[in-house]
């Protein structure tokens, strides 16, 4: 069930990040508490001391410290653990945490998905990157790849209609519309191997 007000936690050592992030979830009209975390020992200083529901986390702030970073969520094992992704890390090390969210997502994606963290039951007008169908995710790589409508259509033996139709869906499926946005996307979701697009 969903409380009246959620404490969010926020790992972040960019102040432009933070603020960004803060001031989109303030505007948002929900009740949030935030706390500014600048480090991980102040994460866990904050996690014994404060009611936390969500935890938002740069995960460069706990590379390296998995096994302690395993001991904090021990301590709050009711609170959702966030990921705030902007760069690119291996899914395993993304997977120690519930949840995931994108700089590159709308700022409706975003505030939903905290939401539904605070709220499991809601519904959602966004899906998981599971409910892209094997030609979606054809036509997504080929779009990471650069290539025009016309050059998809010819390769997979389609419409360019059918393309359209196809970027359409991935749009709303992912919530996101650039072409820097969905290989962040395709690669964090193991869809593309990152070596497949370093120049």
């Amino acid at each position: 069930m969903s409380k009246n007000k959620v404490n969010i936690a926020i790992l972040e050592p960019s102040q432009i990040v933070y603020e960004g992030l803060s001031n989109l979830l303030l505007k948002s009209g929900k009740f949030f508490h935030l706390f500014r975390i600048d480090s991980f020992s102040e994460l866990e200083k904050n996690i014994r001391e404060e009611e936390l529901d969500i935890l938002i986390i740069n995960p460069a702030q706990v590379q390296n410290k998995e096994k302690e970073f395993a001991s904090l969520r021990k301590l709050r094992p009711e609170a959702c653990w966030v990921a705030l992704i902007y760069s690119f890390y291996d899914q395993h090390f993304i997977s120690l945490f519930d949840k995931s969210i994108h700089i590159t997502d709308s700022v409706e994606k975003i505030i939903e998905s905290i939401d539904r963290l605070n709220d499991p039951a809601a519904p959602s007008q966004y899906l998981d990157q599971d409910d892209l169908s094997e030609r979606e995710i054809e036509v997504l790589k080929l779009v990471i790849g650069g290539m025009s409508n016309k050059e998809i259509a010819d390769k997979l033996f389609i419409s360019i209609h059918t393309v359209i139709s196809h970027r359409k869906n991935i749009s709303q499926k992912t919530g996101i519309k650039s072409q820097s946005g969905l290989t962040i996307y395709a690669i964090s979701n193991k869809i593309i191997q990152i070596e497949d697009y370093k120049n």
